[in-house]
């Protein structure tokens, strides 16, 4: 008996050992991946006060609607280990390894808020109705756990900063936070015009490391994926200027042109980054 005993120990032990080997083996594709988890942001150089001989800041919008910038809003559910920008940030300030700052009065960082106050400013804070029990007859509380609909995030406002390295003789830009932007429409509102919110702010150098653990899809190449990092780093988006540093407050460029006008006065600023550079030099 005691021999039956070691000897099924044994067949056992092997069983498991080739269940183990033989997944081990499952690759998921026509070659191993490198895990994106074991990833580092792209070092950036050091920048010091005294070697930057002009600086500007500015504020523009990415539209997740346009084609080229769609890698940042998809996919709204998560695949093969995917999940989009939103979701990311969202899990990152869950997890406590980046803060959401509050976006309502400036975007300073200064003031840092919950996951719970993340939610309410989605509309999605728990809430308590009074619903009829159909097997007793009486009313009673109930509480229902609001959800966030990150498919209404369909813009994004960048604060970055555009300087000239003297030591270096380069324009370079750093992106300093990133404010996702929710558009909706109240359901208390009878017509049905859509509203803009800012949710949070979340600086950036503190999320590098975050935006590096996930891939951006590549609509031509699966073979190069990017990570969030590199898309942003490498400029791989399209965007227009909402707001410069200026006298006025830092006034928004809607707050004194619209339409036409409005889509001038941005291009203007482009074009003021562009010929600082260009004018330093003679051709």
């Amino acid at each position: 008996m005691k021999k039956l005993i070691v000897i099924f120990s044994i067949f056992t032990m092997f069983l498991c050992m080739a269940s183990v080997k033989g997944n081990a083996q499952i690759v998921n594709g026509a070659y191993k991946r490198q895990d994106v988890y074991q990833r580092k942001p792209m070092k950036l150089p050091v920048v010091r006060e005294a070697d930057v001989f002009w600086s500007k800041y500015i504020w523009r919008i990415i539209d997740l609607r346009e084609k080229i910038n769609q890698p940042l809003y998809y996919p709204t559910t998560e695949i093969e280990g995917r999940v989009n920008l939103i979701n990311l940030l969202l899990d990152g300030i869950e997890t406590g390894v980046i803060t959401a700052y509050d976006a309502r009065f400036d975007d300073d960082f200064k003031i840092p808020i919950t996951l719970a106050e993340v939610k309410t400013q989605f509309g999605a804070e728990t809430t308590t109705e009074r619903v009829q029990n159909f097997a007793t007859g009486e009313f009673e509380d109930r509480v229902v756990e609001g959800e966030i609909r990150v498919e209404e995030v369909k813009q994004l406002m960048i604060k970055e900063e555009w300087y000239f390295d003297k030591q270096n003789s380069t324009l370079n830009v750093r992106i300093i936070g990133i404010c996702p932007i929710r558009e909706f429409v109240r359901s208390d509102d009878p017509s049905g015009q859509v509203q803009r919110a800012q949710l949070f702010w979340v600086y950036y150098p503190e999320a590098r490391d975050l935006l590096t653990t996930n891939d951006v899809f590549n609509p031509y190449n699966d073979a190069q994926n990017m990570t969030f990092d590199d898309m942003f780093v490498k400029r791989y988006f399209n965007s227009y200027i909402t707001r410069e540093s200026n006298t006025f407050n830092n006034r928004a460029i809607s707050q004194y042109l619209v339409g036409k006008e409005a889509m001038l006065e941005s291009q203007r600023i482009e074009n003021v980054i562009f010929d600082f550079e260009q004018d330093l030099w003679e051709y």
